[in-house]
């Protein structure tokens, strides 16, 4: 994959990220997918799991934003640096990380996705 063809898939993929579209974000999914988060260190395997826990997630933060900041192509898809923008009540939290991304005819077949949240989480505590 190509920087500029990896800009593109970003382009269409981060935006269903946010507005609580979990189908529609699962759609970019293959469905031998894996992917992995901070929240899920052992990864989810399949696009059923992936559903279920993006309709989880996605109605927790349904106003976040991510955006791309810097792709690296690598052999299959690219390395992505990405900036977030999470509203936590009234604080929006600035996140910056890096996923790897690896696309098999148009699909993601592998999301590792790489952060510090204890900002996240700090602002997520309830007083």
């Amino acid at each position: 994959m190509n920087r500029l063809d990896a800009l593109a898939l970003c382009e269409r993929w981060l935006p269903l990220w946010t507005g609580n579209r979990p189908e529609d974000l699962a759609a970019i999914y293959a469905g031998g997918v894996f992917y992995r988060d901070p929240a899920k260190p052992g990864g989810i395997s399949g696009k059923a799991d992936l559903l279920a826990y993006f309709r989880k997630l996605l109605a927790v933060f349904p106003d976040w934003v991510w955006t791309a900041d810097e792709v690296w192509p690598v052999d299959g898809g690219f390395v992505l640096r990405w900036k977030a923008r999470i509203p936590v009540d009234e604080k929006v939290i600035e996140e910056t990380g890096m996923d790897l991304v690896l696309v098999e005819n148009g699909l993601v077949t592998r999301n590792e996705v790489y952060f510090d949240r204890s900002a996240l989480l700090l602002a997520m505590e309830k007083p």
